[in-house]
């Protein structure tokens, strides 16, 4: 792409750094048409003094009244058309592409591994959608443009003073460099502070959401006084470092200020040494002090947006890094043979030094149920997990149907799964809409069909509302059973061809369990089914048991097989029933 080293500096679409640029501009322009009117006063000054300095500049001897009016008209229109544009490139520009900016990270991290949602910390995936994009939309309307914009111009009008009278421009503009050295040799300190200054913000917003969602906790076990105490030291800490920062942006960008004051008596100065000597026109000389003054005010402001630039820079890089973050891809077209589900030789690890699952080899076929028991943290919901292709591993092959899933889109390869989770995630909003979500095109009739199959109308009928009843965030007004069934109506409503269950039933009581199985029976027939469970007599009828232990595979084979080995297998069968 033609713009592609701006669209990665400042985290822009292609339309975005065309915008970004053509605000530049029209900054730039609105600049010097500021300075416009010194131009014709410089005229008409050497128009009326004695000379004919106008003439030895102009090639003539004088401009009528109207000529000077209909310039001056002339320049204020285009101030107006300017500003128009102006606006529009600042604001209704940079507001658009702001929206595209967090459509863009929201359609990047649709398409992220689930890996890395478990490396990253969701109040700072959340900072970076929300405030790294509200601070980039800040700069670029306010910042970017005035700044580079101010740049342009002063370039501009720099080369136009030296035209005029090269000795009265070097007393002018030799302390634009310098003040902006000092802002910029700022720079890496500032960065820190600011990388600094972030994560102290990120860790008091990941200490006030513990406090909000863990509030039952806290209060049960007295524990109010110590944590209130915690936070009050957080927010000291974030404090004092906005504090430091403010603190440390103004000393430099004061500094620099000042230096650009004493450029004012350097010019006025050499102006008056040069004056004194006859070297310079009485008209040059205060057209030097008249521009001069407008020259530096906007370069003091363009100071300022410096040292916001440099704070945003930490944002920045955030944005940065989220997209350039690899996505998974793949086939759009998947036609398999059939369901089964294989697993040869599969490694994988959360992090690289560190692995979960190491040589698993077994085979899920279809149309019949295959359980996956063994140790808690042995692996057995990273395996189901891995099936549906939530991370990629790192050696070995998974296949569906006889088809590599690495080879497929994750979203769909996804449509062939329907999955019940341990831990159900519910949204807030209706049940029936919470069920919906497993087949979005499903009637009404439909999802209280799956509802009633996964035993969900004895609870929902005592709801004030029925299937229109708002549930409350992830749930909150349901039980761990209600909520788990609810999950299941989903998967029911899906109706795909590969089912995963991990620990499906582990909130249900016995009554509730049995109802389930036997809606889970009606479910899997002639499908590919996983299941996780604890529970021995969860999987007493499953076709298959596949044992992870310490992220192998122990063993494997027909229930009935393993219990005659006495192996694993049966060492929870018995521990259970003697526990029972």
């Amino acid at each position: 792409m033609k713009h592609s080293k701006l669209m990665d500096k400042y985290a822009l679409s292609e339309k975005g750094a065309k915008d970004f640029i053509k605000a530049n501009i029209i900054c730039a322009i609105s600049d010097v048409l500021l300075v416009l009117p010194a131009g014709l006063l410089y005229m008409y000054i050497l128009q009326i003094m004695p000379g004919d300095g106008l003439k030895s500049i102009m090639g003539v001897d004088a401009f009528g009244v109207s000529f000077y009016i209909i310039s001056s008209i002339a320049i204020f229109v285009l101030m107006i058309i300017v500003e128009y544009l102006k606006y529009n490139a600042q604001y209704t520009a940079v507001y658009r592409e702001s929206g595209v900016r967090r459509m863009t990270l929201a359609e990047k991290l649709r398409r992220m591994p689930l890996s890395y949602f478990g490396k990253k910390d969701l109040a700072d995936l959340t900072s970076t959608l929300l405030e790294d994009s509200k601070m980039m939309e800040q700069v670029s309307s306010h910042q970017y443009p005035l700044y580079f914009g101010s740049m342009y111009a002063t370039t501009f009008l720099a080369v136009v003073l030296f035209v005029l009278d090269w000795r009265m421009a070097l007393a002018c503009v030799w302390v634009i460099p310098v003040a902006f050295l000092i802002v910029y040799l700022s720079r890496k300190t500032q960065g820190r502070a600011n990388d600094e200054t972030l994560q102290v913000d990120l860790d008091l917003r990941n200490s006030i959401q513990e406090c909000l969602e863990c509030a039952r906790d806290i209060r049960a076990n007295h524990a109010e006084k110590s944590y209130h105490e915690m936070l009050e030291q957080k927010l000291s800490a974030s404090e004092s470092k906005h504090i430091y920062i403010e603190w440390f942006v103004g000393v430099f960008v004061s500094s620099a200020q000042m230096v650009l004051k004493i450029g004012l008596a350097t010019t006025a100065v050499a102006g008056t040494w040069l004056l004194s000597t006859g070297d310079i026109h009485f008209a040059t000389f205060l057209i030097f002090m008249i521009v001069v003054t407008r020259l530096y005010d906007p370069l003091s402001h363009a100071l300022l947006n410096l040292a916001v630039m440099i704070y945003a820079d930490s944002h920045l890089k955030r944005l940065r890094d989220l997209n350039h973050h690899p996505i998974q891809t793949g086939i759009a077209a998947f036609e398999p043979e059939n369901m089964n589900i294989v697993f040869e030789n599969v490694a994988f690890s959360y992090q690289d030094d560190v692995h979960v699952l190491n040589d698993i080899s077994f085979e899920a076929r279809q149309g019949e149920v295959t359980a996956l028991v063994g140790p808690s943290g042995g692996g057995k919901s990273t395996v189901a997990r891995l099936a549906a292709r939530f991370w990629d591993i790192q050696n070995g092959r998974i296949t569906l149907g006889g088809i590599d899933i690495g080879s497929i889109d994750p979203e769909v390869l996804l449509k062939s799964f329907s999955i019940v989770f341990q831990d159900v995630t519910l949204f807030k909003n209706t049940i029936m809409e919470n069920i919906r979500i497993g087949r979005s095109d499903a009637s009404d009739a439909e999802v209280m069909e799956a509802a009633a199959a996964a035993q969900c109308n004895a609870f929902i009928s005592r709801l004030p509302e029925g299937y229109q009843t708002m549930i409350g965030e992830n749930g909150a007004t349901l039980s761990g059973g209600e909520r788990q069934r609810i999950s299941i109506a989903r998967a029911i409503l899906k109706d795909a061809p590969v089912i995963l269950l991990d620990e499906a039933t582990a909130s249900l009581d016995i009554e509730n369990e049995t109802l389930i199985q036997e809606a889970l029976s009606r479910l899997i027939r002639n499908k590919t089914v996983m299941i996780i469970a604890h529970r021995m007599r969860t999987v007493a009828h499953a076709d298959k048991i596949v044992v992870i232990k310490d992220g192998t595979v122990a063993e494997q084979g027909r229930p009935d097989e393993l219990m005659e080995k006495k192996g694993e297998f049966y060492k929870m069968v018995s521990r259970q029933k003697l526990s029972a």
